[in-house]
């Protein structure tokens, strides 16, 4: 139970950060809204209200006895979805709710969910098997397969290397598209053997904002219409700027020809 002032502002600090993690995770929403809510009640706050929306996060809280208290955090997002992150706050949260643990011991949990990322070698792997299999499940060969399993291991790279600047998701996937269009193309002009259209496509898949997407549409169907519509507009900016890099891509290696 909190009791003092300064254990609330503690408080209020800690949601705004698991807020904000969870929202540059890619949660829904509603998700954001929902945990925020019933971690401020389980701590003995006597009204919640929470409002996030894509770039912003609002909360306010009133406990008995106290003046009601509001804070709000702007959110800056690459806009990637992170479920390693997402289950990690999940069961930060689910904990707090069970039985409330200390504000330091909640503030220390947040800070290494903070720092940790998904280990890159699980991400490469799956973007090597995701694009090989593309490949595959679209007509490719095996040589295919491998083809853009190299390039799969690029964009992985790519996204790893972008992700740790400040160019953002419209501009990463320009720039992403366009490189791996350029080598996909030049690669299959050196090696008749493999099929360019089958290549690119197992490596589009592994570009193309789905999650985004359907998040968006989920928001949406929830209520949420500005979240839902803004990570909708920003998704299909995303993809518009996704096909471009490979159109100039494919353009720069046929005049080539």
């Amino acid at each position: 139970m909190i009791v003092t002032r300064e254990e609330q502002v503690r408080l209020m600090d800690c949601m705004l950060d698991m807020g904000e993690l969870l929202m540059d995770a890619g949660a829904e929403i509603s998700r954001v809204e929902d945990t925020l809510s019933r971690v401020g009640a389980t701590y003995g706050a006597r009204r919640v209200d929470v409002f996030a929306i894509t770039s912003l996060l609002s909360v306010t809280m009133e406990f008995p006895e106290s003046e009601a208290m509001t804070e709000t955090r702007r959110i800056r997002s690459n806009g990637q979805t992170d479920f390693y992150r997402v289950d990690k706050l999940n069961t930060i949260s689910r904990r707090c709710c069970a039985e409330p643990m200390p504000i330091a011991e909640l503030r220390a949990q947040l800070d290494a969910v903070a720092a940790g990322h998904k280990p890159f070698a699980a991400l490469l792997a799956g973007s090597v098997l995701g694009g090989g299999s593309y490949a595959v499940f679209f007509g490719g060969t095996l040589y295919d397969a491998l083809a853009a399993a190299f390039f799969a291991a690029l964009i992985c790279h790519l996204q790893y290397r972008l992700g740790r600047t400040r160019v953002n998701a419209v501009a990463s996937n320009l720039i992403i598209s366009l490189l791996v269009g350029l080598g996909v193309g030049l690669v299959s002009a050196v090696l008749p053997v493999l099929h360019m259209d089958k290549i690119l496509i197992g490596d589009i898949m592994l570009l193309i904002p789905g999650l985004a997407m359907t998040n968006a549409i989920r928001n949406i169907l929830l209520g949420d219409t500005i979240s839902g519509v803004v990570r909708l507009t920003e998704s299909l900016i995303w993809a518009v700027a996704l096909a471009g890099g490979f159109m100039v891509a494919l353009t720069i290696v046929n005049a080539l020809h």
